[in-house]
C-alpha cells in the first residue's frame, strides 16, 4: 500500500519554490491569486514518488495486462510501433497553428488516411476531425440536417434506430433536435422491415444503423432497409462501432449508408485514452461532403516535387457548406498517425484481421456454450444465431432463476479470475446479458482458458459468486453512489 500523503519528510521539502528571479517579483502575481497558505503537498523524495506512481499504475487494468472481453469497444492490442513513429522527429512537436508549409508531413498522413478510410467505408469524403465515435456521429447527423435544410426538406425531424442500437446513437440524434421514434427487432435480433416500413415518413431525417448490430449477428436485409429508408427520402448513418468485424468483406457504402463514423481507437489500434480523447472521424457519400466539419486535408500538384517528394502540395481545406468546427485545431493527430502507421502496416491483411476476430467470437462462444458438469444452469443465447459476428451475447436469466446469481455477480467474479469483465446489461433487449468481444488479438490459449474459468464460475458455491469480488483491491462499491458522488480530490486536512 502506498499513500503520498502521508509520507513526511524533512519541513520545508517536496513542496518548497525557488526563490524569485528578482525582488519583488511576487508583485506581479495578482492578490487575488496568491496563496494564503503554503500548499499541501507530500514532503516525498524522488523515490518516493517514483515508487508511488508506480504502485498506481499496478493498480490498472488494461489490454497490456490480461484479457479484456469488453463487447462493442473492440479492446485490442496497440502495436508498440505506432508508439515509435508518432514520437519521430517532425511528429512529436508539431503545434497546430504552424503554416502549412512546415507540415507538408503530416498533411500527407492526414490526406492518405483519409483516403485509407474512404476505400475500407464505400464513401466519397472523410473528415478526420472528431476526437470520438459519439462526436463522430452528432457531426454526421448535423451533415445529413444540413443537406435537408438545404434542399428544402428541413421539415424531417424524426430520427429511426432500433432498440439494438448503442445509447449514443438517440443522445446524437436529440442533440441535434430530432425526435428520436425506437422501433423493435425482430425475434431473431435483426431488424424488423414491417417496423421499419411502419415507422418511415416524409418527416424521416435518417435511420441510425450498426452492422454487425449489437447481438453481433450481421443484418442480412440492410440493403431492403436502405431502400425502404431511402424511398422516403431519409438517410441512412452507419455506427462504425463494429467495424472491425467486416474490414475488408464488405462496406457500409455497399449496404447502402450515406455516413459513417469510424472508432480508430477501436478498429484501428489506437489505444482507448482513459476515457479519451480518440478519434471518431467520419465518412459520407459525395452528396453530403459539402457539410463535412472543417478542415479536411487536401492536395495539389506542383512543381518541383513537392516538400514531401510526392509532387503535390497539401493544404487544409474549408468545405463549400461546412457545419463549422466540432473540435479544437485539426483533431486528433495522435491517434490519426498511430492508426494511419497500423493501416499502412497491414494493409489488404486487414481483412484477415476481421476474420480472426470473427472466429475467436464464434470459437469462445462454442467453448462457453458447450457446458461443463457441476454447472447450475447454462446460460442463453442473446439471439439465435448459427453464426455471430465479432462478439456475442448471453443472458444469465437461468443461474439467477435456478440459484440467484445475476449477470453483474458473474461480471464481478471473473474480475478476482484476473479478466476485465465483459460489457454488462447491454443491449438491454437481452436480459441479464454479457456481451462479450474477444477481437483478434487473444490466443486460442486465453480463450480456452477464459472459458473454463467462465464454466467454473457457473458452478461455484452463490454465496462466493454474489459478493465477489474477493481478490481485488477496491471490492464491490454502489455503482450509482459512485456515479453521482464524485471524489476528484484526495482529502486534505488542515
Amino acid at each position: 500500500m502506498s499513500d503520498i500523503y502521508e509520507f513526511n519528510g524533512a519541513a520545508g521539502s517536496g513542496w518548497s519554490q525557488p526563490p524569485p528571479m528578482f525582488e519583488g517579483a511576487e508583485k506581479t502575481i495578482p492578490i487575488s491569486l496568491r496563496r494564503s497558505k503554503l500548499p499541501e503537498w507530500p514532503r516525498a523524495s524522488e523515490p518516493e514518488l517514483v515508487r508511488h506512481y508506480t504502485w498506481l499504475s499496478q493498480r490498472n487494468f488494461g489490454i497490456d495486462t490480461g484479457f479484456y472481453p469488453l463487447g462493442s469497444c473492440t479492446m485490442k492490442h496497440n502495436p508498440r510501433v505506432n508508439e515509435r513513429i508518432v514520437n519521430l522527429p517532425g511528429i512529436d512537436r508539431i503545434h497546430p497553428l504552424q503554416p502549412e508549409h512546415q507540415i507538408q508531413g503530416l498533411l500527407a498522413i492526414f490526406f492518405e488516411m483519409q483516403e485509407m478510410l474512404e476505400i475500407c467505408a464505400g464513401m466519397d469524403q472523410v473528415t478526420l476531425q472528431p476526437v470520438a465515435g459519439a462526436q463522430g456521429e452528432f457531426a454526421a447527423i448535423r451533415c445529413i440536417q444540413e443537406y435537408h435544410r438545404d434542399i428544402g426538406e428541413g421539415h424531417r425531424d424524426k430520427v429511426i434506430v432500433p432498440d439494438s442500437a448503442h445509447g449514443t446513437n438517440p443522445a446524437s440524434a436529440a442533440m441535434c433536435g430530432y425526435e428520436v421514434i425506437e422501433i423493435p427487432s425482430g425475434s431473431d435480433g435483426r431488424l424488423d422491415l414491417d417496423a421499419l416500413g411502419a415507422a418511415v415518413g416524409d418527416d424521416t431525417a435518417a435511420m441510425m444503423v450498426t452492422n454487425p448490430n449489437t447481438l453481433g449477428i450481421f443484418e442480412p436485409e440492410i440493403a431492403q432497409a436502405a431502400e425502404i429508408v431511402h424511398a422516403a427520402g431519409g438517410q441512412m448513418y452507419y455506427d462504425g462501432a463494429n467495424f472491425n468485424a467486416i474490414l475488408g468483406k464488405t462496406d457500409p457504402g455497399r449496404m447502402g449508408f450515406d455516413a459513417v463514423h469510424y472508432n480508430l481507437h477501436k478498429t484501428f489500434s489506437q489505444p482507448h485514452g482513459g476515457g479519451g480523447p480518440g478519434s471518431g472521424p467520419i465518412g459520407v457519400k459525395s452528396h453530403l461532403a459539402a457539410y463535412l466539419p472543417a478542415p479536411v486535408a487536401d492536395r495539389e500538384e506542383t512543381e518541383g516535387g513537392g516538400i514531401v517528394g510526392d509532387g503535390f502540395r497539401y493544404f487544409w481545406r474549408t468545405p463549400e457548406k461546412s457545419i463549422g468546427k466540432v473540435q479544437q485545431w485539426h483533431g486528433n493527430a495522435g491517434a490519426v498517425i498511430r492508426s494511419w502507421a497500423f493501416y499502412r502496416r497491414y494493409g489488404r491483411e486487414l481483412e484477415k484481421m476481421s476474420e480472426h476476430a470473427v472466429l475467436n467470437a464464434n470459437y469462445l462462444r462454442h467453448r462457453i456454450m458447450q457446458g461443463a458438469e457441476g454447472v447450475h444452469a447454462m446460460p442463453l443465447d442473446g439471439a439465435p444465431a448459427d453464426v455471430v459476428k465479432h462478439e456475442f451475447t448471453l443472458s444469465m436469466t437461468p443461474l439467477k432463476d435456478a440459484v440467484g446469481v445475476s449477470g453483474k455477480d458473474v461480471a464481478k467474479r471473473l474480475l478476482d479470475y484476473g479478466y476485465m469483465s465483459p460489457t454488462l446489461y447491454f443491449p438491454m433487449i437481452v436480459p441479464e446479458c454479457l456481451m462479450i468481444e474477444p477481437t483478434e488479438t487473444e490466443s486460442k490459449e486465453v480463450l480456452d482458458k477464459f472459458a473454463k474459468d467462465f464454466l467454473t464460475i457457473l458452478a461455484e458455491d452463490p454465496e462466493i459468486v454474489t459478493t465477489a469480488p474477493h481478490d481485488t483491491k477496491v471490492r464491490r462499491v454502489d455503482e450509482v453512489l459512485a456515479a453521482r458522488s464524485l471524489v476528484l480530490r484526495h482529502p486534505l486536512t488542515d
